[in-house]
């Protein structure tokens, strides 16, 4: 069942015959921090300015120095954007890889490798890389350490969901990335109104996995065409301005929203239908044990 007690993709209570409405998924996520680690970048610039002053070793440890400050700003990047991912789901793996953890050390490393000179000690640079470190964790933060909405879901078949769902997620970049040859925002609007509909049934099979074989050719297949279309039509209309060609190519897009919007809504259907069975197999189980469920003590 996509969701079993409340959330954006619950519908909320309707009479039988009803289609509950469905809550859109946004774009893609994005951290609140995530232009922060740019200004590491720019904190490392006076190691890059004054290596071209220094002899041959100064010369290598400033700019190893400036290295490693580029290194965490990639690494805490990433790991900004896993940490909004995983914030943006309701069931979802700790990251992999504690990046913003690598991106403190590195840090740390380029301090101790900027600050370092032969005959002045350690102290001093051990001291500074620890700081650095520490402000570091401080302005960025820790890493996601625990699963979250995993009690009950099977490991192999939520590892099936993301890896199909990263499938998904690489072919709605495409589209976008397709979309742009075409040089029109309100196409690249549009694109990314359908990929919010693909990313509300990518939702909707991760808060239940049991969902993913009736899913999977959606998420595959029909994406898969929809970028290799929007690849083709972007190179079209990018040179030729064909205004049947948009026209086509918007409506293919508005079917395939609908299709999707169909299947995540009959998703959470088959789930809603599921848990009434449950439920209903559990008030007669407390029945026959003598349990009167509160629903007929209140009848009553």
């Amino acid at each position: 069942m996509a969701e079993r007690f409340g959330g954006k993709f619950s519908p909320e209570p309707h009479s039988p015959g009803t289609t509950p409405t469905l809550a859109a998924a946004g774009p893609e996520p994005r951290h609140p921090l995530a232009a922060r680690p740019i200004w590491l970048v720019v904190a490392a610039a006076p190691f890059l300015v004054s290596a071209f002053s220094e002899p041959p070793a100064g010369l290598a440890m400033d700019l190893a120095a400036f290295a490693a400050f580029a290194a965490a700003a990639f690494v805490t990047r990433e790991g900004l954007r896993a940490e909004a991912a995983f914030n943006a789901r309701r069931v979802a793996r700790r990251p992999a890889f504690p990046r913003k953890a690598l991106g403190a050390v590195l840090v740390g490393a380029g301090l101790w490798l900027g600050t370092f000179a032969p005959g002045a000690g350690l102290f001093g640079p051990i001291i500074l890389a620890a700081l650095g470190i520490a402000l570091h964790l401080v302005a960025f933060g820790l890493d996601p350490m625990r699963d979250k909405g995993m009690e009950g879901i099977d490991a192999f078949q939520q590892d099936r969901v993301a890896r199909v769902v990263g499938e998904g997620e690489k072919l709605l970049a495409g589209m976008r990335d397709a979309i742009l040859r075409a040089k029109d925002k309100k196409l690249e609007a549009r694109v990314e109104r359908f990929s919010g509909a693909a990313r509300t049934l990518f939702r909707a099979v991760e808060d239940d996995p049991r969902d993913l074989t009736a899913a999977r050719k959606y998420m595959g297949v029909y994406l898969m065409g929809a970028r290799d279309a929007t690849a083709r039509f972007a190179d079209l209309y990018g040179t030729t301005r064909d205004a049947k060609a948009r026209a086509d190519y918007e409506a293919l897009l508005g079917d395939l929203e609908t299709n999707f919007a169909t299947r995540t809504r009959e998703l959470i259907e088959n789930g809603r239908e599921n848990l009434d069975i449950e439920i209903e197999v559990l008030r007669d189980r407390l029945a026959r044990e003598g349990v009167p469920s509160p629903s007929t003590v209140e009848t009553k």
